[in-house]
């Protein structure tokens, strides 16, 4: 099981892990807006998937310090992308340095 896991690189994992976790985002506020067993349940399978994806990512390079801050970062983009590009949610300036500092922190923390 192991070989097959290693078939692709850590930063495919990182990147469909990242992309569940996105969907999750995406549907965990569709289910605020209505909520649903039946949503509820979907939104639970999809960030299990992340996880799931996240993984096999481990299993190449075993440095949780890294490769979490990697995946961070991009969660916090996929995050940010999906309440402001999709919802159309508004950041105030103050909020929008807020995230500049963080993926600055995390790209200092991931070098």
């Amino acid at each position: 099981m192991r070989s097959a896991l290693m078939l692709l690189p850590a930063a495919v994992w990182l990147i469909l892990s990242a992309l569940f976790f996105a969907g999750g985002e995406f549907l965990s506020k569709k289910w605020g807006i209505k909520p649903s067993l039946e949503m509820t349940l979907l939104v639970v399978a999809v960030y299990a998937m992340g996880t799931v994806m996240w993984l096999p990512a481990l299993l190449h390079k075993n440095q949780i310090a890294t490769m979490g801050t990697i995946w961070l970062l991009l969660a916090t983009v996929a995050t940010v992308s999906i309440g402001v590009f999709i919802y159309h949610e508004s950041l105030n300036p103050q909020q929008w340095i807020g995230v500049v500092l963080a993926l600055v922190a995390l790209g200092l923390l991931g070098a």
